[in-house]
């Protein structure tokens, strides 16, 4: 695992090994995400967006946390379902949300829910199919096209089949392909299961959906134990969103989610990975995502500007 600066030639050295079995993408589909990749209004090389977790302490209304990543200059927003459903229950109409994120000069780039769709338990697992596709219509109808799908019921438990695994994972693609929403395979770091990138590659790929995607997270693979290298071999249509944040010299086996901290705060080769990832052609949407109690209480327009900030001061070395 590396925890300290990736020197360019280390993490392609690295990734080699593994490139013909997982790469996923072809030069000509490299030029088109390297083409269609850049920020809006050029200002910069990948798309920022703002996870709504970063500020959840407050327990703000959707409208509220939409005007916060506005102002503090983001191109997208990642909210979470339970919000888009609590603005929906309240009365409100989810063609006006959706006018409203449009106006405010943002991309709905991901969504953030909980179904159990991947478990062994097949009457509990189609409970959770029909979630995700109550959940991706939900987000569809305010102009979003992905949604992260973790391995939520198939977390505690070793032994999980990863090619039965495949197989659900293509039943909600599918679903997904007819909805307009894309499911990402979302890695955590503490499941017992998808917790590696190689792991999370072999769903991918034996999904055998071309759409299928991984949604990345710097804590999240360090908390998992892959190494960064292994990014190398996932190309730009499998990797169009990760999560941005960074963490403390910890070690993985006690480290949590509340640990994590600003991009550039911590220990992370970001970097280094990010250099590597634009070198290639991949431009995913770089999403800000924390759950520390440190930014809870602080001023939520306060912490969405500092997340910007922070980030595009990565970004600035990983393309200088």
């Amino acid at each position: 695992m590396m925890r300290s600066g990736l020197s360019r030639r280390g993490f392609l050295k690295a990734g080699a090994a593994v490139a013909g079995s997982l790469l996923l993408s072809t030069a000509g589909g490299m030029r088109a995400q390297a083409a269609g990749g850049v920020a809006a209004g050029g200002k910069g090389p990948f798309r920022l967006c703002f996870n709504t977790a970063t500020i959840m302490g407050k327990n703000l209304p959707i409208t509220e946390e939409i005007d916060i990543a506005a102002k503090a200059g983001y191109d997208g927003i990642e909210p979470w379902i339970r919000k888009i459903e609590d603005y929906k229950s309240k009365g409100g109409s989810l063609a006006d949300l959706k006018k409203r994120i449009a106006d405010a000069g943002l991309a709905v780039e991901d969504a953030i829910g909980f179904v159990g769709w991947i478990m062994d338990d097949e009457a509990a697992r189609a409970k959770g199919v029909e979630q995700m596709k109550r959940d991706m219509d939900l987000v569809a109808q305010i102009g979003g096209t992905r949604i992260a799908a973790p391995p939520v019921g198939a977390t505690d438990k070793p032994g999980l089949d990863l090619d039965a695994a495949a197989a659900r994972y293509r039943v909600i693609l599918d679903a997904g392909a007819s909805i307009g929403v894309i499911p990402q395979l979302e890695l955590w770091g503490h499941s017992k299961n998808l917790h590696r990138l190689g792991q999370c590659m072999h769903v991918i790929v034996e999904s055998g959906h071309p759409k299928a995607g991984l949604l990345g997270d710097f804590y999240h693979i360090y908390k998992g134990g892959s190494d960064f290298a292994g990014l190398t071999a996932i190309g730009p249509s499998a990797l169009q969103i990760f999560h941005m944040n960074d963490y403390p010299d910890m070690p993985r086996e006690t480290i949590g989610d509340k640990d994590r901290v600003m991009p550039g705060d911590g220990i992370a080769p970001l970097a280094a990975v990010l250099k590597g990832i634009h070198d290639r052609g991949c431009r995913p949407v770089l999403s800000l995502e924390l759950f520390s109690r440190k930014f809870w209480d602080q001023d939520p327009a306060v912490v969405a500007k500092e997340g910007i900030e922070k980030m595009r001061a990565v970004i600035a070395k990983a393309t200088a």
